[in-house]
C-alpha cells in the first residue's frame, strides 16, 4: 500500500468508520477492502447489518461529534493519525489488530524510533523500581525509546528514567485524561517532550475492558516488552502473551520465588522468555539473527476482496450460521467445512458482525454472541 497523507475530511471519514458501534479494527480493515474509501462504506453500513439481522438501524459516529473532538485534540496540540498515513508508526501498522486511528499528543518523531517496552507491577518493590530504571535509562542511551503504560510503579519508573532520551506512553482512555491522577505532572513531561497515544476517543475514562487494548498499543509500538515485575495474574503477562502473538521477544527480569510479584516473571523465563539482569541481555539477543523475522508489512487496503454473488449470499448466511456457535471456530476452518468460497464467508461474518451477532477473537477466530 502506498501511504498518503488524508486531506482533513478524509481523516473524519476513518474517525467516523472507526467510531462506529460494531466496527473493531478488524471489521474495519475487511471494510476498506470491499470499498474503496471509508466514506462509501459509511454509506453501506445501514443495508450490511440489515442483511446480517439488525432490526435497529446500524448510524454512522455523528460528523458534528467527531469534528468536535479533532478540534479539540488540535487545540491541545495533538493530532489523530490514520493507519495509511505515513506518519503511523509501522510496527503498529503490521499486527492484525492494528488501530485505524491513532490520538497523538507530544512528538510524533517517537513512533519510528525502534521501541521497547517496559511494563511491571503496579505495587512494585523497590528493587523492580530501581531495575526498571536502570534498564530504561541505559536502553534510552542505546538510542531506544521506552513505551509503557503510565501506570504507577514499574510503569512509572521507566517513563521517568527515559523523559531525557524518548518515551512513550499508551493510554487506556483517552489520551487526555490523565490516569492515574498522581502521574499528572509525569504527564505532562511526557506530552512536553515524548508522545503519548490512545485509540479512544477524547474523554474516555479508562475501564477494565480497555487495558488489554492499551496493552497491544505498548507491544505493537516494540521489538520487545521488558517485564520486570509481575504476579501471576497480571496485565503485564498479557502484554507480554500479547508480544509474542504478534511475533515480539519477550525479556523477563528474574526475582525471588518467595515474592509473589516475581511469580509471573519466572514463570515467563520457564517458558521461554528471555532471561535479563542487564542491558546486554537484551542487546545481544536483539542482534541475533532469527530465521523467522520478517520486515511489518504494514495492510494493503487497495486489493479489493472478490466480487460475491449476491444470489449465493442468502443460502449462504444459512450454512454459515449452521455452523456457527458461541464457541469461537478459526475462519479457515469455517471457509472449509461450509465448502464455500472465502470471499463470500467474510461477506457473511461482515453482516452479521454489523448487526451485533458475531464477535471475533484473537487467532482469526470467531463466535456467535449469546
Amino acid at each position: 500500500m502506498i501511504k498518503k497523507s488524508l486531506e482533513a475530511s478524509e481523516r473524519i471519514d476513518w474517525l467516523r468508520l472507526s467510531r462506529t458501534q460494531q466496527i473493531g479494527p478488524i471489521t474495519f480493515r475487511e471494510l476498506l477492502r470491499r470499498f474503496k474509501t471509508p466514506r462509501e462504506a459509511l454509506e453501506a453500513l445501514p443495508d450490511l447489518a440489515r442483511r446480517g439481522g439488525r432490526t435497529k438501524a446500524l448510524s454512522p459516529a455523528p460528523l458534528k461529534k467527531i469534528e468536535q473532538e479533532v478540534r479539540v485534540l488540535e487545540k491541545k496540540g495533538g493530532r489523530f493519525v490514520a493507519l495509511c498515513e505515513p506518519d503511523y508508526p509501522e510496527a503498529l501498522a503490521a499486527i492484525d489488530d492494528a488501530p485505524p486511528v491513532l490520538a497523538v499528543l507530544g512528538n510524533l518523531s517517537l513512533l519510528h524510533k525502534p521501541c521497547l517496552g517496559i511494563v511491571g507491577s503496579r505495587n512494585a518493590s523497590l528493587n523492580g523500581r530501581k531495575m526498571s530504571e536502570r534498564l530504561a535509562h541505559d536502553l534510552g542511551e542505546a538510542n531506544y525509546v521506552i513505551t509503557s503504560g503510565l501506570a504507577r510503579g514499574i510503569d512509572t519508573s521507566a517513563h521517568k528514567a527515559a523523559l531525557a532520551t524518548g518515551t512513550i506512553a499508551a493510554m487506556a482512555g483517552g489520551v487526555d485524561i490523565i490516569y492515574p491522577e498522581e502521574n499528572r505532572g509525569l504527564y505532562e513531561q511526557i506530552a512536553e517532550s515524548g508522545c503519548l497515544i490512545s485509540d479512544q476517543p477524547l474523554s474516555t475514562e479508562p475501564r477494565a475492558n480497555l487495558f488489554p487494548r492499551r496493552n497491544r498499543l505498548i507491544s505493537g509500538l516494540s521489538l520487545g516488552v521488558i517485564v520486570v515485575e509481575a504476579a501471576k495474574r497480571s496485565g503485564s503477562l498479557i502484554t507480554a502473551r500479547m508480544a509474542l502473538e504478534q511475533g515480539r521477544d519477550v525479556f523477563a527480569v528474574p526475582g525471588s520465588p518467595l515474592d509473589p510479584r516475581a511469580n509471573g516473571t519466572n514463570d515467563l523465563i520457564r517458558q521461554g522468555a528471555v532471561l535479563t539482569e542487564k542491558i546486554s541481555d537484551i542487546l545481544e539477543h536483539l542482534a541475533t539473527p532469527k530465521l523467522s523475522l520478517c520486515e511489518p508489512t504494514p495492510p494493503d487496503f487497495e486489493a479489493p476482496l472478490l466480487v460475491v454473488d449476491e444470489n449465493q449470499l442468502d443460502t449462504g448466511r444459512e450454512k454459515i450460521l449452521e455452523n456457527l456457535s458461541t464457541c469461537p471456530v478459526p475462519v479457515d476452518e469455517l471457509v472449509r467445512s461450509c465448502q464455500m468460497s472465502l470471499p463470500l464467508v467474510l461477506t457473511v461474518l461482515l453482516e452479521l458482525e454489523l448487526a451485533g451477532r458475531l464477535e471475533r477473537h484473537p487467532g482469526h477466530t470467531v463466535s456467535l454472541i449469546g
